[in-house]
């Protein structure tokens, strides 16, 4: 599902899926793609309507209309008559305003993760459904076309009818827990590195996959990877205020102001690691919170533990070999460690490589003096970043090398 443009979306990402899990349970979790559409459509009316005359109960209004855009929709069906009569009696039977007994947002995760549905499939139906997430957002989270991504929604849906798919009792989800995270992960990277870079950060989407994680994590004390997971969020979240420059530029981490970061989220994500990390198998979360952790509690870039911060990526590739922006913060540390040239010939290495690789390179080459490499590079990142806020910074940084360089008379 996607918010109409116009609407604040803030209280949108809380209402949607709740919407969406009402219409489930009433109509059948198989009719997935039939009640997404008729939220959807609740949306659009909402985003005509609400701007003259806001509803006082938002959720029993997108609820009310909802339920009507569905029945109109299985009119047309050959079975109307049979659902029309499921519809009356069900809708005899509930409310309104029944407060759920579990969070409603995170059982949607725990259905659109269903076993039967491939990981891919998993993913890319809860961003969609949950997140809010638009295709192309997912496509570039994956770096694959479109179509791609289109398809594997499409396919998810359909499977989840065929299987009769339905949502699984809270205490018997834990199977689901690795697809939750991983959804849970890929939400909260978009939320800070968000494709159209405008803003360079949803707030409210990284506030909504913390909350989820901390669910997560109240179900399943124990998950190592759960509680790494709330750590890599919380300690990442909270260099959120040192992110942005004055004119909605990206601010690297080497050049944010340390003393802007929330020292009660650090406090947080630590004690989470010190809890979590002893005795424990290391899994991806869990290492990359590790490596938060270390930036967190260093006052600089330069006594920044990179040595150990190179162990824990060499691991963490070891882990996933194919994930080019974790080889590209491998480079970096690589970099730290051994000088600029080791970590251009790691950066080498990758394949395929993201659009970030070229940025690196590029700051690479300027600590080396190679400006005209270091220039071809930014231009090749600014070409094919998406993110409207890291072209700000790339252009930025590319105008200052070429000043300096004239000044020289390079």
């Amino acid at each position: 599902m996607t918010v109409p443009t116009g609407l604040d979306q803030d209280p949108w990402r809380d209402l949607a899926p709740r919407v969406l899990v009402r219409l489930l349970r009433e109509h059948g979790d198989g009719n997935f793609g039939r009640c997404e559409d008729a939220v959807q459509e609740a949306l659009a009316e909402a985003h005509q309507q609400w701007a003259s005359a806001p509803p006082d109960d938002p959720h029993a209004w997108l609820v009310t209309t909802a339920r009507r855009r569905y029945i109109d929709g299985v009119r047309s069906d050959s079975r109307r008559r049979q659902r029309e009569r499921r519809y009356t009696e069900l809708g005899d039977r509930l409310t309104d305003h029944a407060a759920p007994s579990y969070d409603d947002t995170l059982r949607l995760i725990e259905l659109c993760c269903h076993p039967a549905l491939s990981r891919p499939g998993q993913v890319a139906l809860t961003l969609r459904a949950v997140g809010g997430l638009t295709t192309t957002q997912i496509a570039n989270a994956y770096a694959l076309p479109e179509a791609t991504i289109a398809q594997r929604i499409v396919r998810a849906k359909r499977r989840l009818r065929q299987v009769g798919a339905t949502f699984p009792a809270p205490a018997g989800a834990g199977e689901r827990v690795p697809a939750v995270l991983t959804v849970l992960y890929l939400m909260f990277t978009e939320a800070h590195h968000t494709s159209s870079g405008a803003p360079p950060t949803d707030t409210a989407l990284a506030d909504e996959a913390i909350r989820l994680a901390r669910l997560v994590l109240a179900g399943a004390p124990d998950h190592k990877e759960a509680a790494g997971l709330l750590a890599l969020m919380l300690l990442t979240h909270a260099r959120q205020p040192a992110r942005t420059g004055m004119t909605a530029e990206v601010i690297p981490l080497d050049e944010q102001d340390r003393n802007l970061w929330d020292p009660d989220l650090i406090r947080e994500g630590l004690a989470l690691l010190d809890r979590a990390v002893p005795g424990a198998a290391p899994g991806p979360y869990l290492i990359q919170a590790c490596i938060a952790g270390l930036h967190a509690q260093a006052a600089s870039t330069e006594s920044t533990d990179w040595h150990e911060i190179r162990v824990l990526y060499r691991l963490l590739q070891r882990q996933s070999p194919r994930n080019p922006t974790i080889a590209v913060n491998a480079a970096v540390a690589e970099a730290m460690v051994a000088g600029p040239a080791a970590g251009l010939a790691a950066l080498e290495a990758i394949t395929p490589r993201p659009s970030r690789a070229h940025s690196v390179a590029a700051h690479l080459h300027e600590r080396m003096g190679d400006v005209d490499a270091a220039l071809d590079h930014y231009r090749a990142a600014i070409k094919h970043t998406s993110s409207l806020a890291e072209r700000r910074y790339l252009a930025r940084r590319a105008a200052a090398l070429r000043s300096s360089s004239a000044a020289l008379g390079r």
